[in-house]
């Protein structure tokens, strides 16, 4: 057989993934935005004592290297999509940057933690209206950019799809670790402007870590998954098998989806029929619109059952 012929059989393995997604503008933009505020807060919180606000700016800098982690998966994914040497194209770099985005936000959510119960055992003068300004300041920017990355709510997918643009995911959490700690700190340096309770300040920096911590076990969670080839969503493998039992005879013995980017999916079937059909006319059985970009059908004959 030519070469040639072979064409009919082969197709790109890029799956969409070597055009830019809408997520790699937006970080840049907020990683720059970042770096801004990040020494901004950081200078400030050592100015002016507080604690909150230094554990702001240290999750600014911490997401700003996060951020740019982002940045190179989206860069990277879509330069090596075409790339033979990756079975299923690049897609799981994106899963690749979710996951290292949230092991940085549980470095840095026990740095905060150990900060915090330091300033507690060490308190230290506060300069409050300063830090209460800077603390502000780094909510709206922290504000803007959550606008900016656009993700409206990052712990959900859309239609049964839980594997959307997990690397979109780690930066948003990163911005909303940021605006969460500028609304401690704000909370925590009033308390302690108008009430005296200093240790609100340090005791705002613990209840930041433990909530950043939180996140990040969530995120682990779900691209880990992704990396460990973990079955796809029950509700889209339910389709798939009604589609290929769809006929009465053929049966699914095994079925296998995992995903190789966000929101697509590979699969393999194993279809059992007394009457087989072959692997072309099962494959068109699946409708439209579940995201199998890759599909294998395996066809065996049922051996017949003694009478």
């Amino acid at each position: 057989m030519r070469n040639d012929e072979l064409h009919r059989w082969q197709h790109s393995h890029a799956f969409g993934q070597d055009t830019r997604r809408p997520g790699e503008r937006r970080t840049l933009i907020v990683i720059a935005i970042t770096a801004v505020m990040m020494v901004v807060e950081i200078a400030a919180g050592i100015l002016f004592g507080s604690m909150a606000l230094l554990a702001d700016g240290l999750h600014m800098a911490s997401h700003a290297t996060a951020l740019s982690i982002n940045a190179f998966a989206y860069v990277y994914a879509r330069r090596h999509a075409r790339n033979a040497e990756y079975s299923f194209g690049t897609g799981k770099v994106n899963a690749l940057g979710g996951f290292s985005g949230a092991i940085l936000l549980a470095m840095f959510a026990l740095l905060m933690a150990g900060e915090s119960i330091d300033r507690l055992l060490h308190p230290i003068e506060i300069v409050f209206n300063q830090a209460i300004v800077v603390a502000v300041l780094g909510l709206v920017v922290n504000g803007m950019s959550m606008f900016i990355l656009g993700v409206k709510d990052p712990h959900h997918g859309h239609a049964g799809h839980s594997h959307h643009d997990l690397n979109l995911k780690s930066a948003y959490l990163h911005v909303m670790a940021d605006a969460m700690t500028s609304v401690l700190a704000i909370v925590a340096l009033l308390v302690g402007k108008y009430f005296g309770f200093v240790w609100m300040d340090p005791a705002m920096g613990i209840v930041g870590a433990f909530l950043v911590a939180r996140w990040s076990v969530g995120l682990l969670r779900s691209s880990g998954g992704i990396l460990l080839d973990r079955q796809g969503p029950e509700s889209v493998r339910h389709q798939l098998r009604e589609s290929i039992e769809a006929d009465g005879d053929s049966r699914v013995a095994e079925i296998h989806l995992w995903s190789i980017g966000p929101s697509i999916y590979a699969a393999v079937i194993v279809v059992v029929a007394h009457n087989p059909e072959t692997p072309d006319r099962y494959k068109e059985r699946i409708p439209q619109g579940f995201g199998v970009v890759h599909l294998t059908v395996e066809v065996h004959r049922a051996t017949p059952t003694p009478g």
